[in-house]
């Protein structure tokens, strides 16, 4: 599921080359964490939720037809400030 996901979102995104997609193992429940530059992260949302909701969609029946329990996150790496 993770090249699905990889390739979903390095087309809908400016900086492709910033894309990273970790998968994240709880239970039996597979996180996916998507990272990227920060302008993209509203090209992957869409108005309302509608495109990240639509991939979560995708995600869920590809993983159920594998018998799989997946789901994605938006990871945004917060600047760390100097002190």
């Amino acid at each position: 599921m993770q090249p699905f996901l990889e390739y979903i979102v390095k087309g809908l995104v400016s900086h492709p080359d910033q894309v990273t997609v970790t998968p994240v193992v709880k239970d039996a429940l597979t996180v996916y964490e998507l990272r990227m530059h920060p302008d993209d992260v509203g090209k992957v949302i869409g108005r309302q939720g509608m495109t990240i909701n639509a991939i979560r969609s995708l995600l869920l029946a590809g993983s159920a037809k594998k018998g799989l329990r997946c789901t994605m996150e938006i990871v945004e790496d917060k600047p760390v400030a100097a002190a």
